[in-house]
C-alpha cells in the first residue's frame, strides 16, 4: 500500500476517544516534520506537550532534512528570504513573541554558529529511533541547538554535548552512517516533498498540511474536532 492510499485507508477508520490524562498515537495523530536547524521547529517542540495534553493525542515526530527539502523545492531559509525586505523581519519577530506568550514557552537562544549543517544530527535521529532513545535524543539535540547553543555540526562538540545529556553519542553517530539509516532519512524527506512540504516546521493531520509554528492552533482544532 503506497503512502497516499495508506493515509486514505487510515482516515476511513473510526478514531479512538482519549481517556482523561492518557495520551496515545491514533490513526489521525498529527505528524511533526522537523529539522533541528530550525528555531521555529524548536519552539513548536516546546509547545507540543501542552497541546498533546489538551487533545489526548501524541504527535508523531518525523525527522527530515531541511536542506534536502530546500534543494528539492528551490526554497531558501528565512535568513536569506528576509534579507533586504523592509519590515518583514520585524513583523516575524512580533509573531514569534506572540507565539511564545500564547503557548507559554521560553524563547530560543540564537545559535551564533547558524546556519548549522544538520545532516549528521538528522541521521542520528533516525538511529535514535532504531535504538529506542528517540524522545531523549530529540530533547537533547534541540537543547544543544537552541537552549544552550553549540556548533552541532562539529562531530566532537556534538558528541560531547549529547553525551552530557546521557546519550551514547558515539553509538548513535556510528549507526547514523549505516545505509539503512541514510536511506530512511532520504525517504522521509522525499515523501515530505511529495506531500507538499517546502520547509520546517510542517505538520500533517491526515492529508491536510500546515506550515509554520503559528499553524499549531489549526492543527489542534482539527484533531480535537473544534
Amino acid at each position: 500500500m503506497d503512502l497516499w492510499r495508506a493515509l486514505r485507508h487510515n482516515e476511513e477508520k473510526p478514531t479512538q476517544k482519549a481517556k482523561p490524562g492518557r495520551m496515545f498515537v491514533t490513526r489521525t495523530a498529527p505528524q511533526f516534520l522537523f529539522d533541528f536547524g530550525s528555531p521555529n521547529a524548536y519552539l513548536s517542540h516546546l509547545a507540543i506537550p501542552a497541546i498533546e495534553q489538551r487533545i489526548g493525542v501524541k504527535f508523531e515526530y518525523v525527522p527530515i532534512l531541511l536542506g534536502g527539502i530546500f534543494k528539492a523545492t528551490n526554497n531558501k531559509s528565512p535568513a536569506e528570504t528576509l534579507a533586504g525586505v523592509k519590515n518583514k523581519r520585524e513583523f516575524q519577530q512580533i509573531e514569534t513573541e506572540r507565539f511564545i506568550k500564547r503557548f507559554h514557552v521560553q524563547p530560543y537562544v540564537w545559535n551564533p554558529h547558524f546556519p548549522v549543517n544538520t545532516l549528521n544530527l538528522m541521521r542520528a535521529a533516525i538511529a535514535a529511533q532504531l535504538e529506542g532513545v528517540f524522545e531523549k535524543y530529540v530533547e537533547a539535540a534541540f537543547h544543544h541547538m537552541w537552549r544552550e547553543p553549540k556548533k552541532m555540526d562539529d562531530p566532537e562538540i556534538a558528541a560531547k554535548a549529547l553525551a552530557s545529556s546521557g546519550l551514547d553519542a558515539q553509538k548513535l553517530f556510528a549507526r547514523s552512517q549505516e545505509p539503512e539509516v541514510k536511506a530512511r532519512l532520504i525517504k522521509n524527506t522525499e515523501e515530505a516533498v511529495a506531500r507538499g512540504a517546502f520547509g520546517s516546521p510542517t505538520f500533517f493531520v491526515g492529508n491536510e498540511m500546515f506550515f509554520g509554528k503559528e499553524q499549531l492552533r489549526e492543527v489542534e482544532e482539527m484533531v480535537s474536532g473544534k
